[in-house]
């Protein structure tokens, strides 16, 4: 018995694999995301990478960013695509769910747009695996005091 409870993961890995499964609901050619905002030990809120509800997907229709060759962290508006953070958020408004002083746990490290939304959001931890090519986001996100953690290997 007492090795089965030694087996039992960490709370953020927990958290991080979930968001990992999240991900795989994913529609993006490029790049599949997952999301979910967890407070008190509670998830609040998940959300992957693809277009909105009722529009067509990339997986359907193709990717216009990959058929430009637009690199990524730029030009975010030629994506049909909502990211997974934008995503958990949005769930959470259109349900009436606060997510002020929680925590995103995201499997890559958020990009400038989203962190602009993490912080009016009032999110005050990330947990991410992988990085992103969007420096400013990682300055936004210190200058808001928003904790950034990255977790290896979730």
């Amino acid at each position: 018995m007492l090795e089965e409870i030694d087996k039992r993961p960490p709370w953020d890995s927990y958290f991080m694999d979930i968001a990992a499964l999240v991900s795989r609901r994913s529609t993006c050619i490029r790049r599949a995301v997952g999301a979910i905002i967890v407070k008190d030990k509670r998830i609040l809120s998940t959300g992957y990478n693809g277009a909105p509800s009722g529009i067509a997907h990339c997986i359907e229709v193709g990717c216009l960013r990959e058929k430009l060759k637009v690199p990524s962290g730029e030009k975010h508006e030629l994506c049909r695509g909502i990211h997974a953070e934008q995503n958990a958020i949005v769930q959470a408004a259109f349900h009436g769910v606060s997510i002020r002083g929680g925590t995103l746990y995201c499997t890559n490290l958020p990009c400038s747009i989203c962190a602009k939304m993490i912080i009016n959001a009032g999110i005050k931890n990330i947990f991410y695996q992988d990085g992103y090519a969007d420096s400013m986001s990682r300055q936004m996100l210190q200058d808001a005091d928003v904790d950034l953690i990255k977790l290896n290997g979730a």
